[in-house]
């Protein structure tokens, strides 16, 4: 008697194309039922595609794809769906203005009829309490923290006795402690005989959760599935990273791919503890709009020569931060000073002039006009230093662009061309030549590697620390607690639209997590670091 169990999910030489670019190339994979299985690689490797494809999203240019042993239509999700397979988004898809019963009932196959408010409630609470989601299912979407949304999305997906679920990135969002929450969750689903693929792209969070793991890079398949009892830590992040690597530090290798939780000090933070700071927030409140959350009561300083890291669950006041700091969101108390000077009154142009320069965090929409050529985005610059009313001779300014974007190393034909012909690196690449220049003297860099490759997440990185060895004080503000532990010479968490703590390498995962979620109580105040003197 065969104990040869069939596939739950198996993707037959499968290629994706978009024009000329390849982003899947002959993947053959299949995963074994009743298993907890990552795929991994780095952004561009064609984790997401690999995903839309299994789950029906996406028709393949070429291959076929097997649910049980059955080969079913590509590029159909009501196909995919009827044979048990669901896709659960990085982006949750809940209607945010929903209460949560409505949401379930919104999001479930035949729907109809006529129901009561009580029997709808009744429904939906037995499911989720079935999948151990403990939520008030009368409370709106968009007032439950996100581990609690994302664990009703799961519980959506799970309506139809999916066999194969399939959550892509899910712990893109997710505070560590919420991390933890959502792998019980997984484990929860393995033990009800659910087969479960993570689109991931950590090595901690592979090796924490996974039976199996599967590396893409670069749209074709590395290797896998392996067994994650049988690979260490460093051979998974060499197949992850490849050739890559050769150029990056083990401290950069490491926080790519998430194989570590912290490192070392650097001496240097010392010497830059006794220098005036050159950004400075006091007592800060803004007024609430619809930007993000609002400021309460913030204290901040930013010292010349310091990476200052903000971590925190996205939307707990990192945007109003930036706005705040750039002029744009409204002070209902409290100062900013910057170089010396109190701007809290002051708008942007002024602050520039003084040596603000912003890496905006949607670099497609704030950063550039995709629409208009690169020497136009570029000269924003320049628009943006000086009177209102000032010449502007394109010659000049197209001039100074190609000899900029030449100093960076932007891959582009002619500085004529429109930004959004440019790949991601390439577009930030253009943002960092026109904002980190030899008179910035505080950046603010908002989420400037995400969505990059391995190669242009480094390129930022060392640029970055390039501008801080030259004196310029950066704010680095990423959901990656990765990347801020590796570049960032101090954290503090921002929760509520307040500074939650700070911290100073070495970093420790589990106190900068709890800070995130308001879970510790004896977190250390910011306020004193102002004297000087190190917490």
């Amino acid at each position: 008697m065969s104990n040869i169990q069939t596939p739950a999910l198996t993707c037959q030489d499968v290629t994706v194309k978009y024009g000329e670019v390849t982003a899947l190339s002959g993947v053959s994979v299949s995963f074994t039922p009743g298993l907890i299985h990552a795929v991994v690689g780095q952004n561009g490797a064609g984790k997401t595609t690999f995903a839309r494809v299994a789950s029906g999203l996406v028709q393949p240019t070429t291959g076929a794809v097997e649910i049980q042993g059955r080969e079913i239509r590509t590029g159909h999700v009501n196909d995919s769906r009827e044979a048990g397979v669901e896709l659960v988004h990085q982006s949750f898809a809940l209607p945010p203005s929903f209460t949560v019963a409505e949401a379930m009932e919104f999001g479930a196959p035949g729907k109809g009829g006529i129901y009561s408010r009580k029997s709808l409630l009744a429904k939906w609470n037995e499911h989720l309490r079935s999948l151990d989601v403990q939520v008030d299912i009368s409370r709106r979407i968009r007032d439950l923290p996100v581990e609690t949304q994302q664990g009703i999305e799961i519980a959506r997906a799970l309506v139809t006795d999916a066999r194969v679920l399939i959550l892509d990135e899910p712990t893109a969002v997710l505070s560590p402690s919420g991390i933890e929450m959502l792998f019980a969750r997984v484990r929860r689903l393995k033990e009800r005989g659910v087969t479960v693929i993570l689109i991931l792209h950590k090595i901690r969070e592979v090796l924490g959760i996974a039976d199996t793991v599967t590396v893409l890079r670069g749209g074709k398949l590395i290797d896998g599935p392996i067994s994650c009892a049988d690979i260490s830590a460093d051979k998974l992040a060499g197949m992850i990273v490849g050739e890559a690597a050769r150029n990056l530090s083990q401290e950069d290798r490491d926080a790519l791919v998430g194989a570590r939780a912290a490192h070392g000090d650097d001496a240097a933070n010392a010497a830059r503890n006794g220098l005036p700071p050159v950004l400075t927030l006091k007592s800060v409140s803004t007024r609430p709009d619809s930007e993000g959350a609002p400021l309460e009561d913030v204290d901040l300083l930013l010292r010349p020569g310091e990476i200052l890291g903000v971590a925190g669950v996205e939307g707990n006041g990192q945007k109003t931060l930036v706005r705040a700091i750039a002029s744009l969101a409204d002070l209902s108390a409290g100062t900013v000073t910057l170089a010396g000077q109190e701007v809290s009154g002051k708008p942007l142009a002024a602050r520039r002039a003084l040596g603000l320069r912003i890496i905006p965090f949607e670099r497609n929409v704030e950063g550039l006009s995709l629409t208009s050529s690169l020497w136009e985005n570029w000269s924003a610059r320049e628009l943006l230093q000086g009177p209102l009313l000032k010449i502007v001779n394109p010659a000049k300014i197209r001039e100074f662009c190609d000899k900029a974007l030449k100093n960076w190393s932007v891959h582009y034909h002619s500085s004529a061309q429109k930004a959004g012909s440019l790949s991601g690196g390439n577009a930030q690449k253009v943002i960092l030549a026109r904002e980190v220049d030899p008179d910035a003297k505080v950046i603010i860099a908002a989420q400037p590697t995400r969505g990059l490759d391995i190669g242009a997440t480094a390129f930022v990185w060392q640029s970055l620390r390039a501008a801080r060895d030259r004196g310029a004080a950066i704010l680095l503000i990423s959901s990656d607690l990765d990347e801020l532990f590796d570049i960032s010479d101090r954290v503090v968490v921002m929760l509520s639209g307040k500074v939650a703590g700070e911290f100073s390498a070495p970093y420790d995962i589990q106190s900068v997590g709890a800070a995130m979620t308001g879970a510790r109580a004896d977190m250390t105040p910011v306020m004193p670091a102002m004297t000087g003197a190190r917490q």
